[in-house]
């Protein structure tokens, strides 16, 4: 690459050196997420990967893709950019558990106004912790410059997995019954989803982001950019551990958009306020911006990442799975004959 170079392009404002350097600062991040089955390092035209099928009679791939939405407005005014790749990641992974499969390999896509070697190459070891959080292999991705499409010290962050589970174990939701309990999986705060309505009610502006809470024992700033939670390994130990008939991951829509995705039409969530183990951040959301509780619930996680449906026998084991893996758990409420999708009384 050597030879490449194009002063006429550079005037235009797109300089291509600095893609090979953000490519070599890169690499050490990268090699991190070097996984078994990946055959191809970056620099190519496409990924390689080869799917270990071990146990896998009928092998079907699943895919997700997602961004990180306007909460990369904050890395933006904190000038911090090592976290929002995580949450990248966790958008597409967390998806892909949702029916019992297995992240295999990452890719991940940068479009900025310019291309600073040194802050593209720390976005993306975010995206490599977040892979290595995953269990997966960072094979791939793109960085563009895009002159006079936005401005130069700006960027966006999007991303694509693809994962892998064995036909016969697809989780069912039409298997779930009456009485089927649901557990909560802790979320590690606002995650990456509601961010327009968090930057309406804070004013978001440096000085604001650099406010100290006693309730939330950070400032307003390092709490909102606190990294969305990867639940691969947990999930991956619950499937273990018990009969899993649902998982829904709880994003952009809150209780009631999410959950009834997992469920079939004639059951409903039944959830008790007081169980919900609300975090800070939340009521301070809800407290700012004078937002009805039903708003809050239909736009936040309120501090549930995950809800798992499992059978009550299985609940207990299922919750000790959870916390073996390192995330925390608990009871949040069954499953109602009723079409209402999410009831919380």
């Amino acid at each position: 690459m050597n030879n490449s170079f194009s002063e006429s392009y550079k005037k235009a404002g797109v300089d291509v050196t600095a893609g090979y350097k953000s490519v070599e600062l890169m690499k050490e991040h990268i090699a991190r997420t070097m996984i078994k089955g990946t055959l191809s390092g970056i620099g190519g035209f496409g990924g390689l990967f080869e799917l270990d099928m071990t146990g896998i009679s009928k092998p079907v791939l699943v895919s997700g893709t997602d961004g990180v939405g306007t909460k990369i407005k904050l890395a933006f005014i904190m000038d911090k950019h090592d976290t929002v790749g995580i949450d990248c990641v966790a958008m597409c992974v967390n998806d892909i558990i949702c029916c019992g499969a297995k992240p295999q390999f990452f890719l991940d896509y940068i479009a900025c106004g310019k291309n600073f070697p040194e802050k593209i190459a720390t976005i993306v070891s975010g995206v490599a912790e977040g892979c290595v959080q995953a269990e997966c292999a960072l094979i791939g991705g793109e960085t563009a410059e895009h002159p006079g499409l936005m401005p130069e010290d700006e960027y966006d962050l999007a991303g694509f997995s693809v994962g892998v589970v064995d036909k016969d174990k697809i989780l069912q939701p039409d298997t779930q019954k009456a009485g089927d309990v649901l557990i909560a999986i802790k979320s590690s705060g606002v995650h990456s989803n509601g961010f327009s309505l968090v930057r309406r009610v804070f004013d978001v502006n440096e000085q604001n982001l650099n406010m100290h809470f006693n309730d939330l024992g950070t400032t307003l700033g390092e709490c909102l950019l606190t990294p969305t939670r990867i639940y691969v390994k947990a999930v991956k130990s619950l499937l273990e551990s018990v009969n899993v008939k649902s998982i829904s991951h709880i994003t952009g829509g809150g209780f009631y958009e999410n959950i009834p995705r997992s469920l079939p039409k004639n059951l409903a969530a039944k959830i008790e306020r007081n169980a919900v183990q609300v975090l800070p951040i939340f009521d301070l959301i809800q407290r700012s911006g004078d937002i009805p509780e039903r708003d809050m619930f239909n736009t936040f996680n309120m501090g549930v990442g995950m809800v798992v449906s499992v059978d009550k026998n299985d609940a207990d084991k299922a919750i000790a799975a959870i916390k073996a893996a390192g995330e925390d758990a608990y009871v949040l409420g069954e499953l109602v004959e009723s079409e209402e999708g999410v009831i919380i009384c």
